[in-house]
């Protein structure tokens, strides 16, 4: 690259330092040791930086891997089990919300299928063990690449560059390598946002997660510790830019309309933000000496809570193909490489965001005759505890060929 300094050397250089990016990092230090030299890249490591308010489900696979990376123990006392589910389907001016599935909360005995937990621990955890590590964290972004010789050249924004045998995108929905890597994205906007925030309530949830389908879409209150809950709220953009610009007063009563009195009264403890929804799933997910991975490679519809865990997935198959090409003396940014997570990770994603897309135009409209098909399907389910076994197996990441990473096993 012009004008710039002696270029150092690393191994991989990691665009974003959210869940994804330092999962991986840890995932390639400990099992490649202090020589196997890792960059993350995130202005987020800025002191001061903005804290994710967001909670997230972490399903059971993503919970055994972060257990292997030895960062659970330290968010455990932060983490809600949840311990059952249930679905209802009616309309907002309903009085009563008939629930027509119930899950149990275990995929093994005495372990739950997911936990909620509030984003900003958990990724001040990874950070703080990647640190631990000796990773090299830089509070910067990658601004600009090239390929030299082999290797792909990375400018990162504080002026240093460095020459690397990858480049990995966890750099989000908006991934700037993604950008400039020419890889387009297939997918559509679905009119929709869903409005983030977090209550306390008078009663205790117990470990109860809920997920109400109404016809605007899904209104899901999921467990966090103590009496509160984080609130999934999906509407029409714009609904939700309406909603999220009323008063106090008035956004309260939107939410008790939907939320309801079974947990006593309600407050809101969080700030109130809409995100927009949408399937989006790049053409590729890899380029010369570049991984996609997380919401840079897919963004799917939450209604299913998979898209955190989708890319936690990601980076246990993109680390476990790096660390056996690494031992055996290969390049670790080597096409074979790239292709084997390629393989391992594109159906997987294809089908998730084909199921997840469907499930939103099953249950987000108003059609009576759709509301009695789906009602059925749902009682149904209900009544067959073999499929809803698979289901919650499903959900909490523990079926198909699953990475080691993801059966806590170390690489």
């Amino acid at each position: 690259m012009p004008n710039q300094p002696a270029i150092a050397r690393a191994d991989v250089v990691i665009a974003g330092g959210g869940f994804a990016g330092l999962a991986l990092a840890l995932a390639l230090r400990q099992s490649l040791g202090s020589a196997f030299k890792v960059v993350v890249a995130d202005p987020a490591f800025t002191a001061g930086a903005r804290p994710d308010l967001r909670a997230s489900a972490i399903a059971a696979a993503a919970r055994r891997m972060f257990e292997t990376l030895g960062v659970w123990d330290a968010v455990a006392a932060d983490a809600q089990p949840i311990l059952d589910m249930v679905v209802t389907d009616s309309k907002l001016k309903d009085a009563v919300r008939p629930v027509f599935l119930t899950f149990a909360g275990e995929v093994e005995a005495g372990e739950p299928f997911a936990h909620m937990i509030e984003n900003a621990p958990l990724n001040a955890a990874l950070a703080a063990t990647a640190c631990g590590e000796g990773i090299d964290l830089r509070a910067t972004t990658v601004t600009r690449f090239e390929h030299q010789g082999g290797r792909i050249e990375v400018a990162l924004g504080d002026g240093t560059a460095i020459s690397a045998s990858l480049l990995v995108a966890a750099d989000g929905a908006r991934s700037g390598v993604r950008e400039q890597a020419g890889i387009a994205t297939h997918g559509w906007s679905y009119g929709q946002s869903a409005i983030v925030t977090t209550v306390s309530h008078e009663r205790d949830h117990n470990g109860r997660a809920e997920e109400h389908f109404l016809p605007a879409g899904p209104f899901a209150i999921l467990p966090l510790t103590g009496r509160r809950s984080s609130l999934v709220w999906t509407e029409t953009d714009t609904e939700a830019a309406r909603i999220i610009a009323l008063p106090d007063e008035a956004f309260h009563a939107e939410l008790e309309r939907r939320f309801g009195l079974h947990l006593g009264e309600i407050g809101v403890v969080a700030a109130r933000r809409a995100y927009p929804l949408g399937l989006f799933i790049a053409r590729t997910f890899i380029a010369e000496r570049i991984a996609l991975v997380g919401d840079a490679a897919h963004v799917i519809h939450p209604i299913a809570g998979q898209g955190l865990n989708m890319g936690l997935r990601d980076i246990a198959a993109l680390a476990e193909a790096i660390v056996d090409a690494a031992r055996l003396g290969l390049d670790c940014g080597g096409a074979d490489v790239l292709e084997r997570y390629q393989r391992w990770r594109r159906f997987d994603t294809a089908a998730m965001g084909i199921a997840t897309d469907g499930l939103n135009r099953l249950f987000s409209n108003e059609s009576d005759v759709l509301r009695l098909m789906r009602d059925v399907g749902l009682g149904l389910v209900d009544r067959m505890p073999a499929l809803k076994s698979f289901f919650i197996r499903e959900a909490a990441g523990v079926t198909g060929d699953v990475p080691k990473l993801l059966r806590g096993e170390a690489l």
